[in-house]
Parts: C-alpha cells; sequence; structure tokens
C-alpha cells in the first residue's frame, strides 16, 4: 500500500475538468483524497460551491469504495452531506474517508472534508458494487 497521492482523475470529465483530485490508501479502511480550490468552483458569495464539494466527496469517497471493494465498478446510491463550512480560492480541501461496513453488495463511508483543519462539510454514503468488468463499462466507466 502506497503512502503517495495520485492522480484519479485521468478520464476525460467533469474531475478533470475541473482540476482532478489526488488519492491515497492511509490503511485497509481509511483513504485521503485533495484539491485546491480555484475560480471555477465558486458561488456568487465567493465561497466554494455546495455541488462541487458534492462532486469532490462523491468521486473521493467512491474511489474508496472501488479500492475496497478489489477495484470492482461502484456506483452511488445515497450521499448525505452536511455543509457546516467554507473554502475560498487558494485553499487546499481534504477529504477524510472510513469505510465502516463493506458487504458482497454495499460499501458504507462516512466523509468529511476539511480547510485548514477545520470541516466543512461531512457526508455519508452507501455505494452498490456492480457485479460488470470495468471494461464493460465504455469510456469513462
Amino acid at each position: 500500500m502506497s503512502n503517495k497521492f495520485e492522480q484519479i482523475s485521468i478520464k476525460s470529465g467533469f474531475m478533470k475538468h475541473n482540476g482532478g483530485v489526488l488519492f491515497r490508501a492511509v490503511s485497509e479502511t481509511e483513504y485521503e483524497f485533495k484539491t485546491i480550490i480555484n475560480e471555477n468552483h465558486l458561488n456568487a458569495a465567493g465561497i466554494t460551491h455546495g455541488g462541487y464539494l458534492s462532486a469532490l466527496i462523491d468521486a473521493g469517497a467512491g474511489t474508496a469504495a472501488h479500492r475496497v471493494s478489489g477495484n470492482a465498478p461502484c456506483v452511488t446510491i445515497s450521499l448525505d452531506l452536511k455543509f457546516i463550512g467554507a473554502s475560498k480560492v487558494g485553499d487546499e480541501v481534504t477529504g477524510f474517508t472510513r469505510v465502516l461496513k463493506k458487504t458482497n453488495t454495499l460499501v458504507f463511508l462516512f466523509c468529511e472534508l476539511k480547510c485548514d483543519d477545520k470541516i466543512i462539510t461531512s457526508a455519508s454514503g452507501v455505494w452498490k458494487i456492480l457485479k460488470i468488468k470495468s471494461s464493460d463499462l465504455g469510456p469513462g466507466g
């Protein structure tokens, strides 16, 4: 298990277009991801848009579900978010994900986004482990 961050936004798509996400495993049940907030991520109030924070958690926690499932494709069933604080341009936002439970078909996760050691978003979610090969999904799958 490598402790180095790796870019997970390698295929064309929303997260790559928005600057990408760096990801790493901390343990078999804990994962970390991060990104830098840029102008494209802001709302009209000049703080990071909640939709972007939602997408960031979906990408980071979804990758954790994928990894804990032996790299099986996973899709989000539910994602419950709480917006607690704010971030702005130039801030590094780091996500911490903990796998709560994994069954043969589901992964239950908890995630927090932090900026300057303060929680800005917390989330819990459920991911479905798909019983198909990644290659069957086609581009972007």
